[in-house]
């Protein structure tokens, strides 16, 4: 009886002595002393870290920086015929990313433009950098320059060529310029809102008045509009200098 318990108090002791064993083994995912298994995990971490900071770095690359307009920069500020995808300058606007501004240094040519290819927003509107959404219809569009008229007063903007998707647009009318709030200058494509010269509207030449015809604050088609990517604006800027 003796011999039974006390065969029977060792094998117990050994199956607690292997149970204990592969306890150890189990929660730490390696040898009982822990060595494999720490190994194994500072191995994890770096995998995640180099997989989060590859990612990132991936992310950096494949989307542009919004464009913010600066005092004296030319945009081409837009909209889509649904006022979804737009530009106006901020951040925050769908149409920032790869925007190209101009900085009116003075009289000459500039290009404004915007780009709903761009990676930046494919992935805000898609969540793919490499989709292929585009813009449907215009709602509004124009030529403006932050603080023109407090900085270039006298400027005229004269826009000679549009371009939807590398092709020329036909202009229908002649722009003029005239100020935006009394800080901004701008030259209307299209606005639908205004249907005679305001109070400063001028050209290269001077001051315009009376009702719309060779001159409008629309001078294209929106049908030309109907699906579009990138838009490029060219246009001369004169007067700035003019009075001093």
């Amino acid at each position: 009886m003796t011999r039974r318990l006390l065969a029977a108090i060792l094998a117990a002791a050994a199956a607690m002595t292997v149970c204990t064993a592969c306890g150890a083994k189990d929660k730490k995912g390696g040898n009982a002393d822990g060595t494999s298994s720490a190994a194994d995990a500072a191995s994890g971490d770096a995998a995640g870290d180099a997989s989060r900071n590859g990612s990132a770095e991936n992310n950096a690359a494949e989307t542009e920086e919004p464009t913010v307009a600066k005092s004296g920069d030319a945009i081409l500020i837009i909209t889509d015929g649904q006022w979804y995808a737009k530009y106006f300058g901020t951040a925050e606007d769908l149409l920032s990313y790869g925007a190209g501004a101009a900085q009116i240094t003075g009289n000459g040519d500039y290009t404004v433009s915007v780009n709903a290819g761009s990676a930046g927003t494919q992935k805000e509107i898609t969540g793919d950098p490499n989709g292929s959404y585009q813009c449907s219809g215009l709602g509004f569009a124009a030529v403006k320059v932050m603080d023109g008229t407090k900085l270039f007063p006298e400027m005229s903007i004269e826009i000679r060529e549009i371009r939807v998707d590398g092709n020329p647009v036909q202009l229908s009318a002649k722009n003029y310029t005239s100020s935006d709030d009394n800080t901004e200058m701008r030259a209307n494509i299209y606005n639908e809102y205004v249907s005679r010269f305001p109070d400063d509207a001028h050209n290269a030449d001077g001051k315009l008045t009376g009702e719309f015809g060779e001159y409008s604050s629309q001078i294209v088609d929106p049908a030309a509009f109907s699906k579009w990517q990138k838009i490029e604006v060219d246009f001369t800027v004169s007067g700035i200098g003019a009075q001093e």
